[in-house]
């Protein structure tokens, strides 16, 4: 399974800037740098310094980090519900991916021309989220419609509790509220989720800023700006210094990264805030062949882990033996951590931890 964050924004805020910095951006495994499966979606390795501990404890042949994906939706202006720019198809690209990833413009340059002519992050960030309310509006407006008709048929509970949530949402939408801040329980979620609303996806926010603001606090440029935005899900970042950053050698990017005073890119913060915001987290497998990341949903149990290697695994699954990929480290390796007794046996209703290495015993 692949994980989409579609990074969307208005015209010159630096979207395409920033997505073109990922599309060459150099991940520190040679084998799997960041590959361009379409003109506007592509595939980058999670930064993740647990794997190459791995890999060096293991002499691995081969590196293989988790991924996501990321798509420079294109096409989003003010009006764009009503098909202005892109419209219906900035819509409809967006209804596909997990996530969604807003760059705001927080920099003054007289070079760069704003739509509006002038920079104001309040308004484009009003711009976006009133087009997704538009948006959702009209899906909204469409299923109460057909249900109103399924209702005559009877009043299955199902069909009245889905009809009871779109009103819900229907008001608070008529409100100006995103459905993601809306109060709405996981029986409602489910619901609706086949309508796959826009404001209701997860959302993270890129300020592409200034480079003389690149390592301030976030707080500072919130409130410099006046966005009211929640700190964790926003990520500072320079298209400028990380279109610059995209252009160098691996051992270059990270001399000019510690020239700037910065301990990592702004790309990688985005790459894992974005992993984060997903609710995923990551296992491995590790040996001489490989040391391998592995993507899971918070809250998975073992046999659902061992699937994501291979579905006879999680058919056959007996128990996982498992330990804390730190813990290994610290032992030197499987002899010493068994040693020691670290490593444990667990069963299908092991709920599998960030960072566990795991090898999984089944039947064919």
């Amino acid at each position: 399974m692949s994980f989409k964050v579609g990074i969307v924004g208005l015209p010159n805020v630096g979207k395409s800037t920033l997505f073109k910095a990922l599309t060459r951006k150099q991940v520190d495994i040679a084998n799997y740098p960041f590959c361009t499966i379409e003109p506007n979606v592509g595939t980058v390795a999670v930064p993740d310094f647990r794997l190459q501990k791995l890999s060096d404890l293991y002499n691995s042949e081969k590196i293989v980090p988790t991924v996501i994906e990321f798509v420079d939706i294109a096409g989003l202006v003010k009006g764009a519900h009503e098909g202005q720019g892109l419209g219906n198809k900035f819509l409809s690209h967006i209804r596909e991916v997990d996530a969604i990833c807003q760059v705001i413009r927080a920099f003054h340059d007289p070079n760069v021309i704003h739509v509006d002519g002038k920079i104001n992050p309040i308004s484009d960030l009003e711009v976006i989220n009133l087009e997704l309310i538009f948006a959702d509006q009209e899906t909204v407006k469409k299923r109460l419609a057909s249900l109103a008709s399924e209702l005559k048929g009877g009043k299955e509970k199902a069909l009245v509790k889905t009809n009871e949530t779109l009103l819900k949402i229907k008001d608070g939408l008529e409100k100006g509220v995103m459905a993601a801040t809306m109060e709405l329980n996981e029986e409602e979620k489910f619901l609706v989720k086949e309508l796959s609303l826009l404001s209701l996806k997860q959302t993270l926010y890129a300020l592409n800023v200034s480079e003389a603001d690149i390592k301030a606090e976030k707080n500072e440029i919130l409130k410099k700006f006046n966005l009211p935005l929640d700190p964790e899900k926003v990520i500072l970042v320079s298209a400028k210094i990380e279109s610059e950053l995209a252009e160098l050698p691996p051992e270059e990017a990270r001399n000019y990264l510690k020239e700037l005073g910065l301990e990592e890119s702004g790309l990688d913060k985005l790459i894992r805030a974005s992993y984060k915001e997903l609710n995923l987290i990551t296992f491995f497998t590790a040996g001489p062949k490989d040391s391998h990341a592995w993507t899971i949903k918070k809250g998975a149990k073992a046999p659902e882990a061992a699937g994501k290697i291979h579905t006879d695994f999680e058919r056959g699954f007996i128990c996982a033996e498992v330990i804390n990929w730190q813990d290994l480290v610290n032992a030197g390796g499987d002899v010493g951590a068994k040693e020691k007794g670290l490593i444990r046996l667990e069963g299908k209703e092991y709920v599998v931890q960030d960072g566990d290495v795991v090898e999984f015993r089944f039947n064919v």
